[in-house]
């Protein structure tokens, strides 16, 4: 197969994409039953989790991982107008991650966010949080992720 002709998939710069893509799930996943617990009637911040480990998969095109990071968004606007602000950032760190299959930019919010909700909701010091996050990341993206801070 010639250079121009390769998969996509054997792009070191599409691995590494797709590397942090889950490692922002893993960061953000944690914070959902913090929204769950305060707006247990609303799935959209684990549908856009969900549709971030589909895409990653294959199994849906990017278009539908975009209508799944606005609707977490759209949860995070609708537990800000109920007084929930623990939710809210659990939310907003569902729809970073899922956004972040489209630009690498959002990592950092998803775990800023994650870490958010469980300060607010009373699970931890923030710091330790943000601290336990990045040290879930493989070493080979710390370069990366670095640059976000």
């Amino acid at each position: 197969m010639s250079e121009g002709r390769k998969a996509k998939s054997a792009s070191p710069e599409l691995l590494i994409h797709h590397a942090i893509a889950l490692w922002a799930a893993s960061g953000a996943e944690p914070a959902l039953p913090t929204f769950e617990e305060l707006r247990a009637d609303d799935g959209r911040p684990r549908a856009a989790i969900a549709a971030l480990c589909a895409l990653e998969l294959g199994e849906i095109p990017m278009t539908a991982r975009g209508t799944a990071a606005f609707a977490a968004h759209a949860a995070a606007r609708d537990a800000s107008e109920a007084d929930a602000p623990a939710a809210v950032a659990a939310a907003r760190a569902a729809g970073q991650a899922c956004a972040m299959a489209h630009k690498f930019d959002h990592t950092p919010h998803a775990a800023t966010c994650a870490t958010k909700a469980a300060g607010l909701h009373g699970l931890g010091k923030i710091d330790r949080l943000r601290k336990r996050s990045v040290a879930k990341a493989d070493p080979l993206l710390t370069p990366r992720l670095s640059r976000c801070r």
